[in-house]
């Protein structure tokens, strides 16, 4: 098993390999990394069998930008029929799993096989109990089953608590007809992967305070006063009247990059459309002169070089904030209803 496989966004499959080619080399973990174009997937091929779960184990899931999911283990060729079998066979080696999620690529034949995959699981579930290589609910790790076809699958495990959050990595988040733009789902799924959820009510509070910079139409104002908080929305464009409605926002005709609020917020978001240097300085400013406890930034990408920048910008703003004396947690991620663009969360602590 010295495999180990990264689900990405289509396009992105360089910058899963050179992010994961850093962290091993890091670790001193030998191996290489390779990934086709488009393919919504990577590869890292290590030098030793146990390398893989090494890697795992020394990384935090969370904390890598752009891989959506990730599971060690081995591609399987599977027969036209008696698949399960073949299945259970090959598993002969694994631990027993304490949950399993049958999962697809991010493209256009992954999807067609998501079909197949709603059939597959339920009596392939049933067996791997009666075979006793699952026990739903028990502290195995999870069984990732990644249909590359309906033919060929790659048997994959993975820590639970130490893989992505859905399968795919990709949130089952419906869009809000009330919301004013399909952006709102950023700053939604941004809360589910960066705040844990048994501290929303602590720190997505009601009579909150915070700043929307580059607010208009309101998508990410909407989520705000869907909380309760009380929002300032920057921008020359006009907001959507049903927001401003509600009373909780005042909207502020001005350029969000001036912009500074009288008294500190709790929360500044910020999905203004600029060069990504400059938006990771205002999220540096931002928590840097306590203007505000916590902040979602996206960064839009250039078009070479994704990954490297990303760091450049992420090691700047804790070079930045270090030389202010701050403290602040610092997390990045490409999620799903990303573009070209990676989502940055501080927390000043």
């Amino acid at each position: 098993m010295n495999l180990l496989l990264l689900h990405c966004r289509p396009g992105f499959e360089g910058e899963v390999c050179a992010e994961i080619s850093e962290h091993a080399a890091r670790l001193d973990i030998s191996g290489y990394a390779k990934a086709r174009p488009s393919s919504a997937l990577a590869e890292f091929v290590c030098s030793e069998p146990d390398a893989p779960a090494r890697l795992m184990k020394a990384l935090r899931f969370s904390d890598l930008i752009f891989p959506r999911q990730w599971a060690r283990g081995q591609y399987l060729a599977l027969p036209e029929r008696q698949r399960i079998e073949v299945l259970l066979e090959a598993m002969s080696d694994y631990p027993i799993c304490g949950s399993v999620w049958l999962e697809v690529l991010d493209t256009n034949d992954g999807k067609e096989l998501s079909t197949f995959c709603r059939k597959f699981e339920g009596p392939l579930r049933k067996a791997l109990v009666q075979a006793g290589r699952l026990v739903e609910g028990g502290t195995g790790p999870r069984l990732l089953l990644t249909f590359i076809s309906g033919r060929e699958v790659f048997l994959g495990i993975a820590e639970a608590k130490n893989s992505a959050l859905w399968p795919m990595g990709i949130p089952r988040l419906k869009f809000p007809r009330q919301a004013p733009s399909r952006s709102t789902l950023k700053l939604e799924e941004a809360w589910h992967h960066f705040i844990p959820r048994e501290q929303w009510e602590q720190r997505l509070a009601p009579e909150m305070t915070a700043v929307d910079l580059g607010a208009a139409p309101g998508g990410w104002t909407w989520q705000l006063v869907k909380r309760d908080m009380r929002v300032i929305a920057v921008d020359n464009g006009p907001m959507a009247e049903s927001l401003m409605d509600t009373g909780m926002v005042e909207h502020l005709q001005a350029d969000g990059f001036v912009f500074r609020p009288r008294r500190p917020v709790d929360w500044m978001v910020c999905d203004i459309v600029e060069k990504p240097a400059r938006n990771a300085a205002l999220l540096e400013t931002w928590i840097g002169e306590g203007l505000c406890r916590e902040a979602v930034v996206n960064l839009k990408l250039p078009m070479k070089q994704r990954y490297a920048e990303v760091r450049r910008l992420l090691e700047r703003i804790a070079q930045g904030l270090a030389e202010r004396g701050v403290k602040a947690s610092i997390g990045c991620k490409q999620l799903y209803h990303d573009r070209e663009e990676v989502t940055c969360h501080l927390r000043r602590l």
